[in-house]
């Protein structure tokens, strides 16, 4: 006579795999069903474990989901930090390399696993927890888009662009790389990779229409009259 095995049994996980396995499966299920929708049974067998060991960790779902949003919140963090070290600080070429730099914050940040999952969170739970999503707005965004704007800064003190204010530089850059993706992202979707490479083209050059730096008259017609010569 066989035994019931227990979920938490075999394979055998310690206890900060346990961790990550119920906080990932609670985002996922979170997400196709909606906090209503969501328990901890559904969640336990999408882990692999068992209810109770669900409840060790976080308690209770109300508990689960605060978890979940805060691991999404610090794990987007991390990819936009590293992505944000990718940023051409002294570009060959501006536009090129800011699209580049724009297409691998869509991929790395945005359309990735977690960002979706955080981002569908936000727009369908944001009126149940509001003092939880205006914790995320100051430890997500409120950490990030200001260390982007430095950039920007930076890029401003180098003469490469025309920028009174960083901080609403910074904010319509990202808004515009991708903006052409929000459609896409309301129903649910991930856009494809040439979507991705055309709305980040399109959000920069649109971008560098209103920051870039104009060169004088003077400037271009000695640059004309040398190449022509």
């Amino acid at each position: 006579m066989k035994l019931p095995v227990s979920p938490d049994t075999f394979p055998p996980r310690g206890h900060e795999a346990k961790r990550i396995s119920i906080v990932d499966s609670a985002a996922a299920v979170f997400c196709r069903e909606g906090f209503a929708g969501a328990n901890i049974d559904l969640i336990a067998a999408e882990a692999g474990v068992s209810r109770q060991t669900v409840y060790n960790h976080h308690g209770d779902k109300e508990k689960l989901f605060i978890a979940v949003v805060r691991d999404l919140t610090e794990r987007c963090n991390a990819g936009i930090f590293a992505t944000i070290a990718t940023f051409p600080d002294q570009p060959k070429d501006l536009e090129a390399d800011l699209i580049g730099f724009a297409v691998r914050l869509n991929q790395n940040c945005i359309c990735n696993r977690d960002g979706k999952f955080l981002r569908k969170l936000i727009q369908t739970e944001g009126e149940r927890y509001p003092e939880l999503f205006a914790e995320w707005l100051e430890q997500g965004p409120g950490r990030t888009w200001p260390a982007i704007a430095a950039r920007f800064a930076r890029l401003a003190y180098g003469g490469y662009l025309a920028i009174e204010d960083p901080d609403v530089a910074a904010r319509q850059f990202l808004g515009l790389v991708n903006a052409e993706l929000q459609t896409t992202f309301m129903l649910g979707g991930t856009p494809r990779e040439d979507e991705v490479l055309q709305s980040a083209t399109n959000g920069v050059r649109t971008f560098l229409r209103a920051f870039g730096k104009r060169r004088s008259v003077a400037s271009v017609e000695k640059q004309t009259a040398l190449a022509s010569a």
